[in-house]
Protein backbone atom coordinates (compact mmCIF):
# COMPACT_ATOMS: atom_id res chain seq x y z
CA UNK A 1 0.00 0.00 0.00
CA UNK A 2 1.42 3.47 -0.73
CA UNK A 3 1.72 5.81 1.72
CA UNK A 4 -0.98 8.21 0.23
CA UNK A 5 -3.19 5.71 0.66
CA UNK A 6 -2.23 4.54 4.19
CA UNK A 7 -2.97 7.56 5.27
CA UNK A 8 -6.42 7.95 3.78
CA UNK A 9 -6.09 8.56 0.13
CA UNK A 10 -8.18 11.65 -0.64
CA UNK A 11 -6.56 15.04 -0.66
CA UNK A 12 -8.50 17.37 -2.45
CA UNK A 13 -9.21 15.72 -5.87
CA UNK A 14 -12.90 15.33 -6.91
CA UNK A 15 -13.10 12.49 -8.97
CA UNK A 16 -16.13 11.56 -11.42
CA UNK A 17 -15.64 8.04 -12.59
CA UNK A 18 -17.47 6.33 -15.48
CA UNK A 19 -17.52 2.74 -15.72
CA UNK A 20 -19.50 -0.33 -16.92
CA UNK A 21 -17.51 -3.52 -17.21
CA UNK A 22 -15.53 -5.72 -14.44
CA UNK A 23 -12.12 -4.07 -14.43
CA UNK A 24 -14.17 -0.46 -13.71
CA UNK A 25 -15.69 -1.89 -10.86
CA UNK A 26 -12.79 -3.29 -9.27
CA UNK A 27 -10.93 -0.39 -9.97
CA UNK A 28 -13.79 2.28 -8.33
CA UNK A 29 -13.24 -0.50 -5.90
CA UNK A 30 -9.58 -0.11 -5.01
CA UNK A 31 -10.73 3.80 -5.28
CA UNK A 32 -13.33 3.35 -2.45
CA UNK A 33 -10.82 1.53 -0.25
CA UNK A 34 -8.07 4.47 -0.55
CA UNK A 35 -10.62 6.90 0.72
CA UNK A 36 -10.56 9.06 -3.12
CA UNK A 37 -13.18 11.81 -3.50
CA UNK A 38 -15.83 10.29 -5.29
CA UNK A 39 -18.53 12.73 -7.39
CA UNK A 40 -20.74 10.73 -8.96
CA UNK A 41 -20.67 7.36 -10.83
CA UNK A 42 -21.61 6.99 -14.15
CA UNK A 43 -22.49 3.57 -15.76
CA UNK A 44 -24.85 2.28 -18.75
CA UNK A 45 -28.50 1.80 -18.63
CA UNK A 46 -29.11 -1.96 -17.57
CA UNK A 47 -31.14 -2.41 -20.73
CA UNK A 48 -27.31 -1.43 -22.68
CA UNK A 49 -25.33 -3.05 -20.01
CA UNK A 50 -27.44 -6.16 -20.18
CA UNK A 51 -26.01 -6.46 -23.55
CA UNK A 52 -22.18 -5.78 -23.01
CA UNK A 53 -19.32 -8.46 -22.08
CA UNK A 54 -18.32 -8.18 -18.38
CA UNK A 55 -20.74 -5.57 -17.68
CA UNK A 56 -21.38 -4.66 -13.51
CA UNK A 57 -24.31 -3.09 -11.63
CA UNK A 58 -22.90 -0.02 -9.48
CA UNK A 59 -26.11 -0.07 -7.53
CA UNK A 60 -25.29 -1.53 -4.31
CA UNK A 61 -21.47 0.20 -4.47
CA UNK A 62 -22.89 3.45 -4.42
CA UNK A 63 -24.94 3.32 -1.94
CA UNK A 64 -23.31 1.75 0.31
CA UNK A 65 -20.61 4.49 -0.25
CA UNK A 66 -23.60 7.45 -0.64
CA UNK A 67 -22.43 8.19 -3.94
CA UNK A 68 -24.33 9.39 -6.62
CA UNK A 69 -25.17 7.06 -9.57
CA UNK A 70 -26.29 8.27 -13.07
CA UNK A 71 -27.12 5.67 -15.47
CA UNK A 72 -26.64 7.02 -19.42
CA UNK A 73 -27.55 5.42 -22.74
CA UNK A 74 -24.38 7.20 -24.11
CA UNK A 75 -21.89 9.36 -21.84
CA UNK A 76 -21.53 11.69 -24.41
CA UNK A 77 -25.10 13.33 -24.58
CA UNK A 78 -26.16 16.51 -22.95
CA UNK A 79 -27.47 15.22 -19.73
CA UNK A 80 -24.44 13.49 -18.71
CA UNK A 81 -21.97 16.06 -20.22
CA UNK A 82 -24.21 19.04 -17.95
CA UNK A 83 -23.78 16.61 -15.25
CA UNK A 84 -19.64 16.40 -15.35
CA UNK A 85 -19.67 19.90 -15.93
CA UNK A 86 -21.21 20.90 -13.01
CA UNK A 87 -19.42 18.99 -10.62
CA UNK A 88 -16.61 21.18 -11.76
CA UNK A 89 -14.02 17.84 -11.34
CA UNK A 90 -10.25 17.51 -10.92
CA UNK A 91 -10.18 14.52 -12.75
CA UNK A 92 -12.27 12.17 -14.98
CA UNK A 93 -11.58 8.44 -14.40
CA UNK A 94 -12.85 6.28 -17.41
CA UNK A 95 -12.42 3.01 -16.53
CA UNK A 96 -13.78 -0.20 -18.24
CA UNK A 97 -16.19 1.75 -20.47
CA UNK A 98 -17.64 0.87 -23.85
CA UNK A 99 -17.81 4.46 -26.20
CA UNK A 100 -15.11 7.00 -26.69
CA UNK A 101 -14.98 10.12 -24.91
CA UNK A 102 -15.92 13.53 -26.84
CA UNK A 103 -14.38 16.95 -26.34
CA UNK A 104 -17.05 18.32 -24.28
CA UNK A 105 -15.99 15.93 -21.63
CA UNK A 106 -12.35 15.99 -22.14
CA UNK A 107 -12.53 19.80 -21.28
CA UNK A 108 -14.41 19.53 -18.30
CA UNK A 109 -11.99 18.48 -15.72
CA UNK A 110 -9.10 20.13 -14.08
CA UNK A 111 -6.51 17.79 -14.42
CA UNK A 112 -7.82 15.97 -17.56
CA UNK A 113 -9.24 12.58 -18.15
CA UNK A 114 -7.44 9.62 -17.34
CA UNK A 115 -8.23 5.86 -18.42
CA UNK A 116 -7.12 2.87 -18.88
CA UNK A 117 -5.81 0.67 -22.34
CA UNK A 118 -5.40 -2.94 -21.95
CA UNK A 119 -2.18 -3.38 -24.32
CA UNK A 120 1.24 -1.57 -24.61
CA UNK A 121 0.50 1.37 -26.27
CA UNK A 122 1.26 1.95 -28.98
CA UNK A 123 0.42 -1.11 -29.74
CA UNK A 124 -3.07 -2.70 -30.35
CA UNK A 125 -4.75 0.67 -30.28
CA UNK A 126 -8.77 -0.41 -30.81
CA UNK A 127 -10.99 -2.42 -29.54
CA UNK A 128 -10.67 -5.99 -28.29
CA UNK A 129 -6.78 -5.52 -27.29
CA UNK A 130 -6.67 -8.47 -24.90
CA UNK A 131 -8.86 -10.99 -27.17
CA UNK A 132 -6.90 -10.06 -30.40
CA UNK A 133 -3.27 -10.51 -28.15
CA UNK A 134 -4.71 -13.96 -27.50
CA UNK A 135 -5.45 -14.54 -30.91
CA UNK A 136 -2.05 -13.89 -32.49
CA UNK A 137 -0.47 -16.02 -30.10
CA UNK A 138 1.38 -13.08 -28.51
CA UNK A 139 3.50 -14.40 -25.48
CA UNK A 140 2.93 -10.86 -23.41
CA UNK A 141 0.51 -7.97 -23.16
CA UNK A 142 0.11 -5.00 -21.01
CA UNK A 143 -2.20 -2.21 -19.67
CA UNK A 144 -1.34 1.58 -19.79
CA UNK A 145 -2.37 4.33 -18.24
CA UNK A 146 -2.97 7.51 -20.25
CA UNK A 147 -4.21 10.78 -21.00
CA UNK A 148 -7.35 10.64 -23.16
CA UNK A 149 -7.89 12.67 -26.24
CA UNK A 150 -10.42 13.21 -28.84
CA UNK A 151 -8.40 9.97 -31.14
CA UNK A 152 -8.27 6.29 -30.39
CA UNK A 153 -6.26 5.28 -27.89
CA UNK A 154 -3.21 8.10 -28.75
CA UNK A 155 -3.00 9.71 -25.68
CA UNK A 156 0.19 11.01 -23.30
CA UNK A 157 0.85 7.89 -21.51
CA UNK A 158 1.01 8.51 -17.74
CA UNK A 159 2.46 4.67 -16.80
CA UNK A 160 2.36 1.23 -18.15
CA UNK A 161 2.28 -2.60 -16.50
CA UNK A 162 3.44 -5.71 -18.81
CA UNK A 163 1.60 -8.64 -18.19
CA UNK A 164 3.26 -12.13 -19.78
CA UNK A 165 0.45 -14.15 -21.23
CA UNK A 166 1.06 -18.29 -20.31
CA UNK A 167 -0.15 -20.85 -22.52
CA UNK A 168 -3.62 -21.52 -20.45
CA UNK A 169 -4.55 -17.86 -20.11
CA UNK A 170 -7.96 -17.04 -21.26
CA UNK A 171 -9.64 -13.55 -22.25
CA UNK A 172 -10.91 -14.17 -18.23
CA UNK A 173 -7.74 -14.38 -16.61
CA UNK A 174 -5.83 -11.84 -18.72
CA UNK A 175 -8.47 -9.54 -17.97
CA UNK A 176 -8.03 -10.09 -14.16
CA UNK A 177 -4.48 -9.01 -14.68
CA UNK A 178 -5.16 -6.23 -16.59
CA UNK A 179 -7.53 -4.80 -13.66
CA UNK A 180 -5.02 -5.73 -10.69
CA UNK A 181 -2.21 -3.69 -12.64
CA UNK A 182 -4.77 -0.72 -12.41
CA UNK A 183 -4.43 -0.85 -8.55
CA UNK A 184 -0.67 -0.11 -8.82
CA UNK A 185 -1.18 2.48 -11.35
CA UNK A 186 -3.38 4.75 -9.55
CA UNK A 187 -1.22 4.32 -6.10
CA UNK A 188 1.65 5.42 -8.32
CA UNK A 189 -0.05 8.51 -10.20
CA UNK A 190 -2.41 10.19 -8.34
CA UNK A 191 -0.08 11.20 -5.88
CA UNK A 192 1.70 12.37 -8.87
CA UNK A 193 -1.23 14.48 -9.81
CA UNK A 194 -2.02 16.07 -6.70
CA UNK A 195 1.57 17.22 -6.05
CA UNK A 196 1.34 18.72 -9.46
CA UNK A 197 3.85 16.37 -11.30
CA UNK A 198 1.70 14.84 -13.99
CA UNK A 199 4.14 12.06 -15.56
CA UNK A 200 3.32 12.00 -19.09
CA UNK A 201 5.13 11.14 -22.63
CA UNK A 202 4.30 10.87 -25.73
CA UNK A 203 2.83 7.80 -27.67
CA UNK A 204 5.84 6.69 -30.57
CA UNK A 205 4.07 7.00 -34.18
CA UNK A 206 6.45 4.40 -35.03
CA UNK A 207 4.92 1.54 -33.05
CA UNK A 208 1.17 1.99 -33.91
CA UNK A 209 -1.07 -0.65 -34.36
CA UNK A 210 -4.73 -0.68 -34.59
CA UNK A 211 -6.85 -3.47 -34.07
CA UNK A 212 -10.57 -3.59 -35.44
CA UNK A 213 -13.88 -4.18 -33.62
CA UNK A 214 -14.67 -7.41 -32.83
CA UNK A 215 -18.53 -8.72 -33.15
CA UNK A 216 -19.97 -12.17 -32.24
CA UNK A 217 -20.85 -13.27 -35.69
CA UNK A 218 -16.47 -13.00 -36.11
CA UNK A 219 -16.23 -15.80 -33.42
CA UNK A 220 -16.47 -18.94 -36.32
CA UNK A 221 -13.72 -21.86 -36.03
CA UNK A 222 -12.17 -22.30 -39.36
CA UNK A 223 -11.16 -26.11 -39.18
CA UNK A 224 -8.37 -25.46 -41.99
CA UNK A 225 -6.44 -23.29 -39.51
CA UNK A 226 -3.37 -25.14 -37.13
CA UNK A 227 -4.24 -26.57 -33.94
CA UNK A 228 -2.37 -23.94 -32.10
CA UNK A 229 -4.49 -21.33 -33.67
CA UNK A 230 -7.59 -22.56 -33.39
CA UNK A 231 -6.51 -23.37 -29.69
CA UNK A 232 -5.65 -19.37 -29.19
CA UNK A 233 -9.22 -18.46 -30.44
CA UNK A 234 -10.92 -20.81 -28.28
CA UNK A 235 -9.13 -19.23 -25.25
CA UNK A 236 -9.53 -15.39 -26.88
CA UNK A 237 -13.14 -15.70 -27.12
CA UNK A 238 -14.33 -17.58 -24.25
CA UNK A 239 -16.30 -16.38 -21.35
CA UNK A 240 -17.59 -13.30 -20.99
CA UNK A 241 -16.92 -13.19 -24.74
CA UNK A 242 -19.67 -14.66 -26.97
CA UNK A 243 -17.90 -18.00 -27.84
CA UNK A 244 -16.34 -19.23 -30.37
CA UNK A 245 -18.49 -21.32 -32.35
CA UNK A 246 -18.99 -24.06 -35.25
CA UNK A 247 -21.95 -25.48 -37.19
CA UNK A 248 -23.13 -29.36 -36.84
CA UNK A 249 -26.06 -30.27 -38.85
CA UNK A 250 -27.35 -26.52 -39.14
CA UNK A 251 -26.89 -26.14 -35.66
CA UNK A 252 -24.62 -23.59 -34.14
CA UNK A 253 -22.37 -25.21 -31.35
CA UNK A 254 -19.73 -23.86 -28.68
CA UNK A 255 -16.51 -24.75 -27.77
CA UNK A 256 -16.08 -22.69 -24.52
CA UNK A 257 -12.66 -24.57 -23.29
CA UNK A 258 -10.17 -26.59 -25.39
CA UNK A 259 -6.90 -28.20 -25.18
CA UNK A 260 -4.26 -29.32 -27.61
CA UNK A 261 -3.93 -32.83 -27.90
CA UNK A 262 -0.69 -34.12 -30.12
CA UNK A 263 -1.11 -37.49 -28.41
CA UNK A 264 -4.46 -38.03 -30.53
CA UNK A 265 -4.03 -40.80 -32.68
CA UNK A 266 -7.25 -41.28 -34.57
CA UNK A 267 -6.83 -40.46 -38.31
CA UNK A 268 -9.57 -36.96 -38.55
CA UNK A 269 -9.66 -34.29 -41.08
CA UNK A 270 -10.43 -30.53 -40.32
CA UNK A 271 -13.84 -30.64 -38.65
CA UNK A 272 -14.12 -34.04 -38.11
CA UNK A 273 -14.87 -34.85 -34.15
CA UNK A 274 -14.68 -38.27 -32.86
CA UNK A 275 -14.62 -40.16 -29.32
CA UNK A 276 -11.15 -41.14 -28.48
CA UNK A 277 -10.84 -42.54 -25.13
CA UNK A 278 -11.97 -40.43 -22.34
CA UNK A 279 -11.79 -37.52 -24.89
CA UNK A 280 -13.51 -35.25 -27.57
CA UNK A 281 -10.71 -35.11 -30.34
CA UNK A 282 -11.38 -32.89 -32.88
CA UNK A 283 -9.18 -32.51 -36.51
CA UNK A 284 -7.65 -29.41 -37.45
CA UNK A 285 -5.48 -28.28 -40.44
CA UNK A 286 -2.58 -29.23 -38.45
CA UNK A 287 -2.77 -31.22 -35.20
CA UNK A 288 -5.52 -31.86 -33.03
CA UNK A 289 -7.57 -30.18 -30.13
CA UNK A 290 -9.48 -31.71 -27.22
CA UNK A 291 -13.02 -30.56 -27.04
CA UNK A 292 -13.35 -30.11 -23.07
CA UNK A 293 -16.44 -28.01 -22.66
CA UNK A 294 -19.01 -27.34 -25.52
CA UNK A 295 -22.56 -26.25 -25.49
CA UNK A 296 -25.36 -26.88 -28.95
CA UNK A 297 -27.30 -24.06 -29.17
CA UNK A 298 -30.30 -23.54 -26.59
CA UNK A 299 -29.00 -25.84 -24.43
CA UNK A 300 -26.55 -25.89 -21.70
CA UNK A 301 -23.03 -26.05 -21.73
CA UNK A 302 -21.63 -29.54 -21.13
CA UNK A 303 -17.92 -31.61 -21.40
CA UNK A 304 -17.08 -32.89 -24.20
CA UNK A 305 -18.27 -36.50 -23.81
CA UNK A 306 -21.95 -35.76 -22.74
CA UNK A 307 -21.90 -33.92 -25.61
CA UNK A 308 -21.05 -36.57 -27.69
CA UNK A 309 -23.03 -38.80 -26.15
CA UNK A 310 -26.12 -36.60 -27.25
CA UNK A 311 -24.95 -34.97 -30.44
CA UNK A 312 -22.53 -38.05 -31.59
CA UNK A 313 -24.46 -41.25 -31.82
CA UNK A 314 -21.98 -43.01 -34.17
CA UNK A 315 -19.22 -41.61 -32.56
CA UNK A 316 -17.63 -39.38 -34.97
CA UNK A 317 -18.98 -36.30 -36.76
CA UNK A 318 -18.07 -33.24 -38.79
CA UNK A 319 -18.26 -29.73 -37.91
CA UNK A 320 -18.30 -26.74 -40.48
CA UNK A 321 -17.42 -22.97 -40.75
CA UNK A 322 -14.83 -20.67 -42.09
CA UNK A 323 -13.66 -17.68 -40.57
CA UNK A 324 -12.54 -14.32 -42.56
CA UNK A 325 -11.39 -12.90 -39.43
CA UNK A 326 -8.47 -15.01 -38.22
CA UNK A 327 -5.23 -13.03 -38.91
CA UNK A 328 -3.26 -14.59 -41.59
Amino acid sequence: MSSDAATGGASGLGIAFVGCVTEGFRSLEHLLRRGERIQTIFTLRDEIAAKTSGAMRFDELAERHGIPLVKVKNINDPEPVERIRALAPDLVLVIGWTQLVKAEILRAPRYGCIGFHASLLPQYRGRAPINWALINGESRTGNTMMLLEEGVDDGDILAQREIPIGIEDTCATLYEKVAESEFDMLDEVLPLIRAGQMPRRKQDPSRVSVMPKRRPEDGVIDWSRPARRLYDWVRALTHPYPGAFTDLDGRRVFVWKAALAPDATTNLGPGEVAVEGARLIAGTGDGYLHLERVQADGEPEVPGLEFAAVHLPGGRAKFTGVSTRVPA
